[in-house]
């Protein structure tokens, strides 16, 4: 995996989570990626506590260390060391940066036009927000998710990670990875308009669509789903346990493994969610009486999970199998998510 973006270099100077986040996969892709920094350092060096050694065996805030391994830093003032900075970045393939739309040139002069040029900004390059800053939460608020996000009647909750930056991370490696394709292709290097706003629109996928489609907005559902019936946590013995029910046959399968009144208008999805709140009460009864260990047991078939801890996720023998904490320079990091298999080793 490590060496398939060999010989691409990428200068990174974006800062904070949407684009450093992105350039860290394309690192664990094999490519050569150098991040400037201003010299006080990214944002995310000083947001802490908690705060662990870094990689260079300096104290530094952990949010750092989740977007940044794989990269050599550099330090730069683009204000007055831009003949450098430009310089280096005429020996790249890729850049990546987070400045309000225009800056990034209005510091350096034009880019070289052979340099893919990725721009991640709050709301795009056109439009009346374009100018405008914009944090995760910011965002969040804004497009819709923290009104969909917590319990019904309660204050807005955001989601427990930067999600939308995250999301975006994710969209501005696809984006690269395709201009990187479209210039080996033809020799054009593209230029990638990305936004923390468009990413977070086209990520509230079904509740964006059960909106449009009925004119009437989703409200805070908890763990719920406004889809699938049962499909949230319930309240176990010795903790939340969720169950999914994706399926009428995944139903059935609860309905024996809980030995649950099954009537008839429950028998598909759309009957359990016109009668949700009997269904759900039938289901909450009944996983009321077992621990979750044992609720694991009995509802093999169904989709189901206790609601862990981030250190109980961590140390999950999957998370252990599939090696999910690793470590770079001596410091612990969560691994790349992105595992290729050789043809010859593929499960047969």
């Amino acid at each position: 995996m490590s060496g398939i973006l060999e010989g691409i270099r990428i200068v990174d100077v974006s800062r904070i989570l949407a684009g450093p986040y992105a350039t860290q996969m394309l690192a664990d892709l094999g490519a050569e990626v150098i991040k400037i920094e201003a010299p006080w350092g990214d944002d995310t060096r000083h947001w802490g506590p908690p705060f662990a050694t870094g990689f260079d065996g300096k104290k530094v805030a952990a949010y750092f260390l989740s977007c940044n391994r794989g990269k050599e830093i550099v330090t730069f003032d683009l204000k007055r060391e831009a003949e450098e900075v430009r310089a280096l970045i005429e020996t790249a393939d890729v850049v990546v940066e987070n400045f309000r739309p225009g800056t990034l040139e209005r510091l350096l002069g034009p880019l070289p036009s052979d340099v893919i040029l990725c721009s991640i900004s709050a709301y795009g390059a056109t439009g009346p927000r374009r100018d405008e800053p914009g944090y995760d939460v910011a965002l969040q608020a804004r497009s819709g998710i923290m009104g969909i996000t917590g319990e019904a009647g309660a204050a807005p909750v955001k989601v427990g990670v930067a999600w939308i930056d995250v999301i975006t991370g994710l969209n501005a490696g696809n984006a690269i990875l395709a201009a990187l394709f479209h210039k080996e292709k033809t020799g054009e290097a593209m230029r990638i308009d990305l936004s923390l706003w468009d990413s977070a629109i086209a990520a509230l996928v079904n509740q964006a669509h059960n909106a449009m489609a009925s004119g009437v907005n989703p409200t805070p559902m908890g763990s719920a789903h406004p889809n699938l019936v049962p499909y949230r946590a319930f309240e176990a013995k010795d903790g939340w346990f969720v169950i999914g029910v994706g399926s009428d046959n995944q139903w059935l399968t609860l309905v024996e493994a809980l030995a649950l009144e099954n009537r008839e208008e429950w028998a598909t999805n759309e009957g359990r969610i016109h009668d949700r709140e009997a269904v759900e009460s039938r289901v909450s009864n009944a996983v009321s009486n077992f621990n979750r260990s044992v609720l694991e047991e009995k509802l093999t078939g169904v989709p189901c999970a206790p609601v862990n801890t981030v250190l109980e996720a961590l140390n999950d023998p999957q998370s252990v199998a599939r090696q999910a904490v690793t470590q770079y320079q001596g410091v612990d990091v969560l691994a790349s998510p992105l595992r290729f298999m050789q043809p010859s080793k593929r499960e047969q």
